[in-house]
């Protein structure tokens, strides 16, 4: 049967305006945010609004949004809603987009060295200079995030300690190994505030700019 070129114009335009709906739900900062939560960790509607510091209506909305555009599935516990990215593949579109906004927008760099004051005070260290350097037993790999996103999934051999318990906690690390900090990737502070308080009880420190998802991208495992 052979089709009309009208009838393909439509079909075309069809096809673009269901690429949209992906684009048109991920257009607001706060879904944004919530999509970034969640490639850490599967979480329920009030511990993302905590998280995200929303009222838990409001970030109900955005998740019904996110959930319309098939980006992410719920599923009941109890009294409690929990939602997760609807696929790997979401995660990946979210790395994307921010780098493709890094390399074209240089009000990036400009936010990013906003938020992250320490950006350059502290040693950075490669993902292969890292192996190399646990294999030697020469550091210890700190994930500073919260516990629920460890438990999802974190890098071999570390060692979780949230940021908001390693201040009580300082006497669990070495006092003779470098630490290396992480956190959910180059756009988070929790790795920087670390290292500032271990510097400060004066351990050698270094970060990993790489999150869960960026490790995982790179081609290593969890």
């Amino acid at each position: 049967m052979t089709i009309s070129t009208n009838d393909k114009r439509w079909h075309k335009e069809q096809l673009y305006s269901l690429f949209s709906q992906i684009a048109n739900a991920m257009a607001n900062p706060h879904r944004l945010e919530l999509m970034d939560l969640l490639a850490q960790a599967p979480r329920t509607v009030e511990a993302l609004a905590n998280e995200a510091q929303m009222s838990v209506a409001n970030t109900s909305q955005h998740l019904q949004r996110l959930k319309q555009a098939r980006l992410v599935l719920d599923e009941r516990e109890g009294v409690y809603i929990r939602y997760r990215l609807a696929a790997p593949s979401v995660a990946g579109l979210w790395l994307n987009l921010r780098e493709v906004a890094a390399g074209q927008l240089a009000e990036v760099e400009q936010a990013l060295n906003a938020y992250r004051s320490q950006l350059h005070e502290f040693e950075q260290i490669s993902a292969d200079v890292l192996l190399t350097r646990l294999r030697q037993n020469e550091v210890v790999l700190l994930d500073v995030r919260p516990t629920v996103e460890y438990e999802a999934g974190h890098l071999p051999e570390a060692v979780s300690i949230p940021i908001d318990e390693l201040e009580h906690r300082l006497a669990e690390l070495p006092p003779d190994k470098t630490i290396v900090a992480y956190c959910r990737g180059p756009y988070c502070v929790y790795a920087d505030e670390a290292m500032e308080l271990l510097a400060a009880q004066g351990w050698p420190v270094a970060r990993l700019e790489e999150g869960v998802w960026e490790w995982q991208q790179a081609g290593y495992a969890l």
